[in-house]
């Protein structure tokens, strides 16, 4: 259950990152959830690291996941244009 739960939290962290920051990224259905999946890790880092915890990387829930995927998109955005 644990893994249809991190595809199913990616997907959905991936595909809201993807409204909230519009524009045109064509990277379909599996690079959303690569998206979330690594926007969720992204997420609980950033939480490890507000909360002063001991373990570097945790799960980031849902909320975490979401900003998480939007950071990684951004990111993703500027060193795609400096490519092109």
């Amino acid at each position: 259950m644990t893994w249809i739960g991190l595809i199913v939290i990616g997907l959905i962290a991936g595909y809201v990152a993807r409204i909230v920051v519009p524009g045109p990224d064509p990277i379909g259905l599996i690079g959303t959830l690569i998206l979330g999946v690594v926007g969720s890790f992204v997420g609980g880092f950033l939480w490890s690291l507000m909360d002063g915890g001991g373990e570097l990387i945790t799960r980031s829930g849902l909320i975490g996941s979401i900003i998480g995927a939007i950071i990684v998109l951004l990111v993703y955005r500027a060193v795609n244009t400096r490519r092109a």
